[in-house]
């Protein structure tokens, strides 16, 4: 399996990092996406986190940091977006739940993840909270002026909302939320999503599926989402993985 979104340059990590890390590959965890949210937590993920076997960096600024961002910051991620680790841009999306950013200033941090990706190939990660509208109108638009190529991660949404995004090229990640009992809306979704276009995360330290719940989350635990997607697909486990893990290597383009 491969875990497309976690954030282990976290400070819930730093005791244990290697740990955890071991702990996914004994979990069957082959290769881990480290996602960043700031200028500087991309350049620490670059050169500290994804020195591990298997550990891969996406560097960019979370939207709900985009109104801490620094002059230069935005030249700071652009410098590292040749590194041979890096295999994504983001996080980047939108908010509208936590509002701790000018809105206006979110999209503008959005667009230049968008036209970033456009310049390198790499494809892009996109956080999504109360503002799908939002969010669908910037990649209408992006589309406009070429295709797309990234992830909806943690998704929530419709599966007609999935449907679309998958027509615009990109691929629909499922975290933890996925196993919740509460969560059937989600797994209808993921139910509907084309087996090329599926993929699997933790967003660790966060999220923590069922059975562990309130628990730190981690790479190791996404075996219990990919279980339960397996069977809301009516797919065998081994099946679901190999295609999940096909399939981000596809996205991913440079993991090697």
């Amino acid at each position: 399996m491969i875990d497309t979104h976690c954030h282990l340059d976290q400070d819930e990590f730093q005791a244990d990092l290697d740990e955890v890390v071991a702990r996914a590959v004994a979990a069957g965890v082959e290769s881990l996406v480290c996602v960043a949210v700031t200028a500087s937590s991309s350049e620490n993920i670059v050169r500290n986190i994804a020195s591990r076997p298997g550990c891969f960096a996406a560097v960019g600024i979370h939207p709900n940091y985009t109104h801490e961002a620094k002059p230069g910051d935005w030249a700071r991620v652009e410098a590292l977006v040749d590194a041979p680790c890096v295999v994504a841009l983001g996080e980047t999306g939108l908010d509208r739940h936590w509002n701790y950013a000018p809105f206006e200033l979110q999209q503008d941090y959005f667009a230049r993840h968008l036209e970033l990706s456009r310049r390198t190939g790499l494809p892009f990660i996109v956080h999504l909270r109360d503002c799908e509208a939002d969010v669908m109108a910037m990649l209408e638009d992006a589309a406009k002026h070429g295709p797309l190529t990234g992830v909806m991660h943690s998704f929530t949404c419709s599966p007609e909302t999935a449907a679309r995004c998958v027509e615009l090229g990109l691929y629909i990640s499922f975290a933890g939320m996925a196993t919740f009992k509460k969560s059937d809306d989600i797994r209808r979704t993921a139910a509907s999503v084309p087996d090329d276009r599926i993929l699997i995360e933790t967003d660790s330290p966060y999220l923590s599926p069922q059975p562990l719940r309130g628990k730190r989350n981690e790479p190791a635990n996404i075996v219990h989402t990919a279980k339960v997607l397996a069977d809301v697909r009516g797919t065998p486990l081994e099946q679901f993985a190999a295609q999940t893990t096909a399939n981000a290597r596809r996205l991913f383009s440079r993991m090697t």
